[in-house]
């Protein structure tokens, strides 16, 4: 299987000219973060290899000697230090050794989870280092592996069927998605669960109550898209509704999906406590409803979170909900202020009326009823809607196409 560009090659390349600051390129198993470092990196050294493991034990000047900081070169080394945050004593190390050799290397540094999760202590990184948070292929990566314009949005473009089936059947990390067989991507999904639940929790947390966490991983599973009532499901899995919220952030931490949260300002009567739980493979969300919102939510996060790391503009997702039961499933919000409203249906095009009571409650100046299977209009949707001010209907396959 021949290695696909990622848009995440641009984005790291681009990083390395410009700046000093480290790399920290986190995100879910198996996403792509070593394969793509590799790639830019011209020294490698993985924490999981004892080898490699003694060097960085040995201190920052042994590590630069590996390096081969000590020889003359037309550009700085790139040193990609994988998996590090399984040692206790990570942040001083690179703290150590960014201050003595960022003028002379370039450093990446990747995890499995968000890099914050262990608070191991150590010196503060404040300052020598830049977040990159790495997503499986979505729609618009498949058309497109260069930087996103400074307008944020790119220009609508159709994807190929075969494409948005595949990441429709097999989803976006880069092995099912790019081998496009059945029964491998099932192999490689159970295979992956595995070692998330069993591997990373007995590992690197202190949750040793594996078959019940086990048992709430699937209760979650069949829950993608849905709201979190912690007392319902800490009764299934028989534990505490603390214990319960402990367990769920954990899993968020590793990965295996997130959770979003209300947005209650300028929301007359909203809901404020329950998020909504979303799985981060919509491969594994059978029921195909759920599925289609699993997918939106995941291309959405994707392009905030990206969009965010790129220095474009703080985002934030969300979903709107009041008491009245007015709901709508995302809404993604742009340095502090609402902007966009997207409500997910696999296949009704029948305009949801949330989406024009939440528009004019919040002034947001795109709103889109996204439709899964509906075809690809050539034609920039948000575009439309800038002149219009009012909500609606989108293919998803026209819509994906100008994020992230």
């Amino acid at each position: 299987m021949n290695r696909r560009q990622r848009v995440y090659d641009a984005i790291l390349a681009d990083h390395l000219r410009r700046h000093r600051q480290m790399a920290f390129v986190t995100g879910p198993r198996q996403v792509g973060k070593t394969t793509t470092c590799r790639h830019l990196a011209t020294a490698y050294l993985n924490w999981d290899n004892p080898d490699d493991r003694e060097v960085v034990l040995a201190g920052p000047a042994a590590t630069a000697a590996r390096i081969g900081l000590d020889r003359l070169s037309a550009k700085p080394s790139t040193a990609l230090f994988d998996e590090l945050h399984k040692f206790a004593r990570w942040k001083t190390f690179l703290k150590g050794f960014y201050d003595t050799y960022a003028d002379s290397s370039r450093i990446l540094v990747t995890g499995s989870s968000r890099m914050d999760f262990y608070r191991r202590g150590g010196h503060s990184l404040l300052g020598r280092y830049f977040p990159y948070r790495m997503h499986p292929f979505s729609v618009a990566e498949a058309l497109h592996q260069d930087l996103p314009p400074a307008r944020i949005l790119r220009r609508p473009a159709p994807i190929s069927e075969t494409d948005f089936q595949a990441l429709w059947k097999h989803g976006g990390y880069p092995e099912p998605f790019l081998k496009r067989d059945s029964r491998f991507t099932r192999r490689w999904t159970n295979l992956r669960g595995q070692q998330l639940l069993r591997e990373d929790i007995r590992d690197l947390t202190r949750i040793h109550e594996l078959g019940q966490i086990q048992a709430l991983a699937e209760l979650l599973a069949a829950r993608s898209g849905e709201q979190i009532i912690y007392s319902t499901l800490a009764r299934a899995v028989q534990v505490s509704s603390e214990t319960l919220r402990h367990w769920i952030d954990t899993l968020a931490g590793l990965h295996l999906g997130f959770l979003l949260r209300p947005w209650f300002k300028s929301v007359s009567r909203s809901l404020r406590k329950e998020p909504k739980w979303f799985l981060r493979d919509w491969s594994g969300v059978d029921d195909e409803g759920k599925r289609a919102e699993t997918f939106l939510a995941c291309h959405l996060l994707k392009a905030v979170e990206g969009w965010t790391d790129l220095g474009l503009g703080q985002f934030h997702l969300g979903y709107l909900r009041d008491v009245a039961k007015n709901e709508v499933d995302f809404l993604v919000v742009r340095d502090g202020k609402p902007w966009l409203l997207v409500e997910a249906k696999k296949s009704d095009d029948q305009l949801s009326p949330a989406l024009g009571h939440f528009q004019r409650q919040l002034g947001a100046p795109h709103a889109f009823q996204v439709v899964l299977d509906a075809d690809y209009v050539d034609a920039d949707c948000f575009a439309q809607t800038s002149r219009s001010h009012r909500p609606l209907v989108v293919p998803a396959r026209t819509f994906l196409s100008q994020l992230l």
